[in-house]
């Protein structure tokens, strides 16, 4: 264990002092640069190990508790980092009881989709910022709400899109902005997957050291059901999760929606079907292909398959935006740029060592993501690189997506002023319903 405390010191250096995003919006949420950022892991599944490198000391951070409403999971934590850390966190199942702690400066909330929100709203009145995993909200809604408690408690909000991080994709970004392909007007974002049965659900009791009232949290009640706590929550139905779009599509539509830079579209079409394993326990589309057409004639379509491994694109995932003077490929690990005539201009690569589709994890670019939110946080960042006004935007695509599919409403149109569809069926689906007394408030 002291070999991963010196990888994790080395790491976390290697990663320090980027200053990537917006500009820090107010002095008056600036902890100052020698201070020390009390945070709190909330949810400790995959992506829990990506926050590690920031506990190192050169971020001056102190981790003041493990959250999980799993004992197994928290504990596993602890164990992890025993070695790690000089100092003993607290644990506990309740989240709750974190917030009212006033030396706690921020939250990673790394919970199933339909927490995120909520719990990141929770935090915001409580004085705490917020990194939060993607997608940022469970519902529109929610996004919404997230966004203005944001604005209304001044304190900084990062969504765990960490491509937005990532240098090479930084730099690319950069060279489309300034006409390196001409005027991008499209954009195909993708996922491939080979993801197999899900076991079908049946109830009996939770698991002997699991919260499940916490883990429903928001969630109206219902008895417990084999396999809910752990990732197949994704795919039982859309209390908890938001399907493969908003488990993956976030990232790719994210990259996408930066290269046009576009907000909210104009028109929205969905085809989409459980095409794979039709017996078993997964309840909603495993294959879609969506576009989104923005003004000024450009388009972004996503292509998901989450049961079928095929690399359309070259790529298990990844961006193609097309320009009227050339392309551009861009995934975790590189981007290649091409001219009109399909040649290879450049390729580029990231260095790094986070990419493809394989579960949970972190790596070099999630590192940097951290940082970027602890300097923000600190006001020594130059720019935030995804301010949860960005963030909720293109959550906003894949939530449009998923309504389409669930609303049977596979093409309508949207207003690009606020995102709203002109759609009864579409905006009857806009929000959910919530456990009294959990509703997210401001």
């Amino acid at each position: 264990m002291g070999t991963r405390k010196d990888f994790i010191k080395k790491a976390a250096f290697g990663a320090g002092g980027l200053a990537l995003g917006f500009s820090a919006k107010s002095y008056g949420r600036i902890i100052g640069a020698n201070d020390r950022i009390n945070v709190v892991f909330m949810g400790c599944g995959r992506r829990v190990g990506a926050y590690y490198e920031s506990l190192s000391e050169p971020y001056n951070t102190q981790l003041a508790y493990i959250c999980d409403v799993k004992k197994s999971q928290r504990d596993k934590v602890a164990k992890d980092l025993k070695d790690v850390l000089s100092y003993t966190p607290k644990l506990t199942d309740d989240i709750r009881n974190v917030y009212e702690d006033p030396d706690v400066d921020a939250i990673f909330d790394a919970t199933p989709d339909h927490w995120h929100a909520p719990g990141a709203i929770m935090a915001l009145k409580a004085g705490k910022h917020v990194y939060v995993e993607k997608p940022c909200s469970h519902n529109p809604r929610e996004s919404e709400l997230l966004v203005e408690a944001q604005k209304k408690y001044d304190k900084v909000v990062q969504m765990g899109n960490q491509q937005r991080s990532s240098l090479h994709t930084i730099e690319i970004m950069n060279e489309i902005h300034n006409g390196v392909i001409g005027r991008p007007y499209k954009a195909v974002a993708f996922y491939n997957n080979a993801r197999g049965v899900v076991p079908n659900r049946v109830q009996q009791a939770p698991p002997a050291d699991l919260n499940w009232d916490l883990f429903q949290g928001p969630a109206p009640r219902e008895e417990y059901h084999h396999n809910t706590w752990d990732y197949n929550w994704h795919w039982y139905g859309w209390k908890w999760g938001t399907a493969e779009t908003g488990n993956n599509a976030t990232h790719e539509l994210d990259i996408a929606r930066w290269a046009l830079q576009v907000d909210y579209p104009e028109h929205v079409y969905v085809d989409a079907a459980k095409q794979h394993y039709p017996d078993d326990g997964w309840t909603m589309y495993d294959t879609m292909y969506a576009t989104f057409r923005f003004p000024n004639d450009k388009v972004i379509n996503w292509d998901g398959k989450s049961r079928n491994a095929l690399e359309t694109y070259g790529s298990g995932r990844g961006t193609i935006i097309y320009g009227t003077e050339g392309s551009v490929f861009v995934n975790r690990g590189l981007y290649r740029l091409y001219d009109r005539g399909g040649d290879l201009v450049r390729e580029q690569s990231s260095g790094g060592n986070e990419q493809g589709t394989a579960l949970g994890g972190g790596g070099s670019m999630s590192t940097r993501h951290v940082v970027n939110f602890l300097d923000t946080i600190r006001g020594t960042a130059s720019r935030q690189n995804s301010p949860i006004d960005e963030g909720a935007k293109s959550t906003h695509l894949c939530h449009l997506a998923n309504i389409a599919y669930r609303a049977r409403a596979s093409s309508f149109d949207v207003d690009t002023s606020s995102g709203h569809a002109y759609d009864r069926k579409v905006m009857q689906l806009w929000s959910r319903e919530y456990e009294p007394g959990w509703e997210p408030t401001l």
